[in-house]
């Protein structure tokens, strides 16, 4: 979803929210200037780009909850 820095603005809680679920691209003057995405999706879209890189044995979802727990 793209929005501008003004609607950002205006709902900022809304968009929050909505990027726990779905990447918000927010631009201004025309131009996209930045994304909000959820830090959790975002890792895992880190992790699934490693396929065929990592071990078949390797667990993404145990790396992940690793990973929370450490934070």
């Amino acid at each position: 979803m793209e929005i501008t820095a003004t609607e950002l603005k205006k709902n900022l809680g809304h968009y929050l929210e909505l990027s726990q679920h779905e990447d918000v691209y927010v631009s201004k003057n025309g131009r996209v200037i930045s994304r909000l995405t959820s830090p959790v999706r975002e890792n895992r879209r880190l992790v699934e780009s490693l396929v065929g890189v990592l071990p078949a044995s390797y667990d993404a979802d145990a790396a992940l909850a690793a990973h929370r727990t450490a934070l």
